[in-house]
């Protein structure tokens, strides 16, 4: 399943850095972040995404009933450490059926989340209305954390958006009607400072949303 690094705004191929460029190049978008390719879950590979994240890497903790750890994204390379990472978990919808969210943290621009989100980004833009009451609070490291609801997204997703820690907080759940986990006040945990409770997170199938939003 390994490939190649991609830009994390569209997909695309990436050139790495060379004689005329010393940053990652998009073909669309010029220089990025490269996103890494996509492994099968595992401790191990969270804990890779971890150790080079420069960015929170959120996770729900505990995690819903039923829900599992089913895979992990990240964009930025050797040098520059993880300026985005990206974290999937899955299990039962509130109403019945499958659900999925996504929690991305990132850099202002780096594009992940809108990517994963539906929209042009690289980030919420006028689609995310400050101006208003936040619709849900999550815990995120212990400090509560409004977020808004992004609109313009496709209609088989809901998403989220705000700041923790000074960087984007996206969560993105499909299907739509699974966004009613998010008014549970979901506690989030930054899993670079889990230590080893990391090696109790329980891993399922990977996730195809991590590999085509």
């Amino acid at each position: 399943m390994r490939g190649e690094p991609s830009c994390p705004k569209c997909g695309g191929r990436v050139r790495a850095p060379g004689l005329f460029a010393d940053s990652w190049q998009c073909g669309v978008h010029g220089t990025v972040h490269p996103q890494q390719p996509v492994v099968p879950p595992s401790v191990e590979a969270l804990v890779v995404v971890t150790n080079r994240a420069r960015v929170p890497v959120w996770m729900p903790w505990p995690l819903p009933v039923g829900w599992l750890f089913t895979g992990v994204a990240c964009a930025g390379d050797d040098r520059s450490g993880g300026r985005a990472t990206a974290v999937a978990c899955s299990g039962p919808g509130p109403l019945g059926g499958a659900g999925e969210l996504l929690l991305i943290a990132e850099e202002l621009g780096v594009g992940l989340g809108a990517r994963f989100a539906g929209i042009p980004g690289p980030d919420p833009g006028p689609g995310m209305r400050v101006d208003k009451p936040p619709h849900v609070k999550v815990l995120a490291a212990g400090r509560p954390t409004p977020l808004w609801h992004v609109e313009g997204t496709p209609d088989d997703r809901a998403v989220f958006a705000g700041e923790a820690c000074g960087l984007w907080l996206w969560a993105v759940v499909w299907p739509e009607q699974t966004g009613l986990l998010m008014y549970d006040e979901m506690v989030l945990t930054d899993l670079r400072d889990a230590g080893a409770e990391v090696d109790l997170v329980p891993c399922g199938a990977l996730s195809p949303r991590l590999l085509s939003p």
